[in-house]
């Protein structure tokens, strides 16, 4: 089988990568911002899906019959400041995606989405079916492209699954890739940065959080289980189900307080925190239920400690200290 990744050069599409090629999956890889190096194997095509003329050429030079879709602009705060380029990479790049699709029968998609649709939680955990009332335009920019996947399937038969991730962390198992965003955004490899020295200290964004230390609490869930989930949601669409939608996180919450001192215990080193005042837009607790996708996909998590997540992590940051270095 031929599968299409889109994003397969990024943090999680090169990991989608690595277990497509790992488990003998024929792949073709879109990519216009990713890491070359973090590549463990398919056929690279460099270009925007926002190009329609670039998507029809790729479908015209592979035989695809899936196709999972990471590609997109994901920064939270730049798309408060930036909404244009997050409905124009996003939504429009979607679009000439399931047109694209559409042209060429190829029959199953296995979207990335995100739980910034859900924007500030009505309860805790949060269900797939609950309220999604986003509060920037990057999670508006998600919503949008699975509320357009529902009519296109009502209309042109085009089945997919849209997985709303919490916190994705983690490297591969063996250490060979991970993480290297530019600028990097997220808590665990800027705590791991400061292990490194490549930073002085953390900046701890709020502490008198309604929770139990102070700080937010969030729901990691490690790279390579995310993965297996976007493989048995395309299992599930090959088997003639219908389309449908799941919440991906571990089911536990960790606090910034608790990631802090799991990484001082993996890495050994004091990671120094400065403590600041909140961050406007930051909901104290964000915890997923994924029982549907246990139920329905047969998914379940095999890191559910936090300080296994983090090893693999440092397993990757130690020994590149550079990133991929290009």
């Amino acid at each position: 089988m031929s599968i299409l990744v889109t994003g397969g050069a990024g943090y999680i599409g090169s990991h989608c990568v690595a277990a497509l090629v790992e488990r003998g999956y024929d792949v073709a890889v879109i990519d216009c911002g990713g890491h070359k190096a973090a590549l463990k194997g398919g056929r690279l095509y460099e270009g925007s899906t926002a190009d329609r003329d670039f998507l029809r050429s790729v479908f015209q030079k592979e035989q695809v019959d899936a196709v999972i879709h990471f590609a997109a602009s994901s920064l939270v705060g730049e798309s408060m400041t930036a909404p244009e380029k997050y409905f124009r990479n996003n939504v429009a790049g979607a679009i000439n995606l399931a047109d694209t699709m559409l042209e060429f029968k190829v029959p199953y998609l296995v979207f990335s989405s995100t739980a910034a649709t859900f924007g500030e939680p009505e309860r805790t955990p949060i269900l797939d079916n609950d309220p999604q009332k986003p509060t920037n335009p990057y999670g508006e920019s998600k919503l949008i492209i699975e509320k357009m996947l529902k009519w296109y399937d009502y209309a042109h038969g085009l089945k997919f699954c849209a997985l709303r991730y919490f916190n994705v962390a983690g490297a591969w198992h063996d250490g060979s890739i991970g993480e290297d965003h530019r600028p990097e955004t997220h808590l665990i490899p800027i705590i791991l940065q400061v292990a490194q020295g490549k930073r002085e200290n953390l900046k701890l964004f709020g502490t008198d959080y309604p929770t139990k230390d102070g700080t937010c609490v969030r729901d990691y869930i490690h790279v390579e289980d995310l993965i297996d989930a976007h493989l048995l949601a395309l299992d599930y669409l090959k088997k003639g189900n219908p389309s449908a939608t799941f919440n991906l996180g571990n089911g536990t919450g960790f606090s910034n307080r608790q990631i802090i001192e799991a990484a001082r215990k993996v890495t050994g080193h004091p990671i120094p925190v400065i403590e600041k005042g909140r961050r406007a837009g930051d909901p104290a607790v964000l915890i997923a239920s994924s029982q549907k996708a246990m139920d329905v996909l047969g998914w379940k998590p095999k890191y559910t400690s936090i300080e296994q997540i983090i090893e693999t992590a440092w397993k990757w940051h130690s020994t590149h200290p550079n990133g991929y270095g290009d």
